[in-house]
């Protein structure tokens, strides 16, 4: 063949050269030891176990050793993240910590603590537990636990519970420095069971109007809550405001136990459906303790799940009043498994529906990261501000006993609509707060200030007597901006009324607790203050919803 015809046998050439390359590299690629495909397994196509296959070749074939467990985990996780939003997979060195606030209780000393200055701050005890009864004190400051100093070092929340959680009955060392002691002092606390209250706060909101604000729904809530009410029922309280507002949720059997104080006779409270799961109905019983006595509910976007079965039951039999913003929209029922090392699933193995036989889940199928983002997404549209702004399908329209029409698909929808606070959202009360500014000058001006305060002695006189302004509003600006945050003065105008009253609360809270905060922050809120104007109306000039929002 003369040079002129190689070269134009070239192309074909270098097109075979590439082909056999191709040829070699899928035979290497597919092949065990570059000869042969490997069969996983010998049994028929449905029955053999494709992941356990792929993870054991991986671990005995991977060129890199591997952690299996890890991805196991991983593997298991992203399975449950596809299915759905709130199917989950739990490690098993996280199950006690994401367990803990439905158990209603944890082991450690029993505190409330604070990290100011890289220091482990006593914000408050709690009442009975280990840390009161040894003589440990709001104020104290950590700076040594068995042996370890953990002041000055960087201390993170997480590095304080390794340090002071533990089994029930086991001892801590803590060496503490406390304001006017030039020595530390030592204490050694005996760990115990603290409890994890459901109940943030209760109290007479008028002479015949109590309030009870519930956090989540705990193995322990309907305990706690019948005792929160027989204590306003004492107090004379005829009328009830329950405040769901960012409560995420928690255990079905805990929303229908307080469902059924409130509903007259044998009434449906909520029923669970499900592939593999009958419709199961839970009634109440007739033997409500608060059958008669006006009753309000307050909700926003943070009330989900089981805050939603309390709020729809008591909504679809006309029960209660309704007054916030729309619900998040949970309708999923989780079943809790546990594996044999520990961890554990929680798969959705139902819906849940009100009695009407509305599903409140709001729709999931665009995936997590926009079904998360759709809290968001309201606002963005205007449904914070405006409650016609919210569209419901008409194939979801249900009608109550009474008349009303309530929708399903997507959250419940209050009775009286009550918009998100704009007036002072600018970028300067933002920043204070999501820095957490306010809490360390509150923190800072209650430590430097303690005998000063100790004249208040209740919620009733600090409420009356104690003022914010000039002079500590005045130095919270100043801190504020030693602390990087320079505000425009139109700013600190409009958010004035706002920073006052957060750090009249939160002063309020580190006196006297949660009653202390509650007490004065709900003084300023307008779902709060709907809900009273109508407990004091009768039932002939009481407004209805379309009055109400003009």
């Amino acid at each position: 063949m003369d040079p002129e015809q190689r070269k134009n046998f070239r192309p074909l050439w270098f097109s075979l050269f590439i082909a056999a390359g191709i040829l070699i590299g899928v035979s290497l690629s597919g092949s065990f030891n570059g000869s042969r495909n490997i069969l996983f397994s010998r049994s028929t196509p449905a029955g053999f176990n494709k992941i356990n296959d792929v993870i054991n070749y991986i671990r005995q074939e991977y060129v890199d050793t591997i952690n299996q467990q890890q991805i196991v985990d991983n593997t298991i996780t992203q399975i449950l993240q596809n299915l759905d939003p709130h199917s989950s997979y739990i490690p098993a060195d996280e199950l006690q910590s994401v367990n803990e606030p439905l158990e209603g209780n944890f082991e450690g000393i029993g505190i409330e603590f604070h990290i100011q200055y890289d220091t482990i701050m006593v914000v408050s005890t709690i009442a009975g537990g280990p840390s009161e009864t040894i003589g440990l004190r709001p104020g104290d400051r950590i700076v040594e636990v068995d042996g370890n100093n953990v002041a000055g070092i960087g201390i993170k929340n997480e590095d304080v519970f390794k340090y002071l959680r533990g089994q029930e009955g086991t001892k801590v060392a803590i060496k503490v420095k406390r304001s006017g002691l030039n020595t530390l002092l030592d204490f050694t606390i005996v760990r115990g069971k603290i409890p994890i209250r459901s109940i943030e706060t209760s109290f007479m909101a008028t002479s015949n109007t109590g309030y009870i604000k519930i956090s989540r729904f705990a193995a322990n809530t309907y305990e706690e809550f019948m005792d929160a009410l027989s204590k306003l029922k004492e107090q004379s309280a005829q009328n009830l405001i329950i405040d769901l507002r960012g409560n995420p949720g928690g255990y079905l059997d805990a929303a229908t136990a307080l469902a059924n104080e409130f509903l007259k006779g044998k009434k449906l409270i909520v029923y669970t459906e499900g592939k593999a799961r009958p419709r199961k109905n839970y009634y109440s019983n007739g033997e409500g303790t608060f059958e008669n006595g006006k009753l309000f509910v307050l909700i926003d976007e943070g009330s989900a799940s089981a805050s939603e079965i309390l709020t729809g039951a008591l909504q679809d039999w006309d029960r209660a009043e309704v007054i916030g913003r729309r619900s998040f929209g949970k309708g999923l029922v989780q079943e809790q498994t546990l594996f044999p090392d520990g961890s554990a699933m929680r798969l959705t193995v139902a819906r849940y529906y009100t009695p009407t036989g509305r599903s409140i889940q709001k729709p999931y199928k665009d995936g997590t990261l926009a079904y998360d983002d759709e809290v968001i997404e309201r606002y963005k549209h205007g449904e914070m501000l405006n409650a016609d702004s919210t569209h419901f399908n008409d194939s979801l329209r249900f009608k109550t006993p009474g008349g009303k029409i309530v929708y399903g698909g997507g959250g419940i929808m209050p009775d009286v609509f009550v918009p998100i606070d704009t007036a002072s959202d600018n970028e300067f009360s933002r920043a204070i707060f999501a820095l957490g500014i306010v809490n360390r000058f509150c923190y800072d001006y209650v430590d430097r200030n303690r005998n000063k305060l100790s004249v208040y002695k209740s919620i009733d006189q600090f409420e009356k007597n104690f003022s914010t302004e000039p002079k500590i509003f005045s130095d919270f600006i100043a801190y504020a901006i030693s602390n990087k945050v320079r505000p425009e003065e139109k700013n600190i105008s409009a958010s004035k009324s706002l920073i006052s009253n957060q750090l009249k609360a939160n002063i309020a809270r580190l006196l006297f607790g949660n009653d202390g905060y509650y007490r004065i922050t709900l003084l300023h809120d307008k779902a709060f203050t709907i809900a009273v104007e109508h407990s004091e109306r009768t039932n002939d000039d009481k407004l209805s919803v379309t009055e109400e929002k003009k």
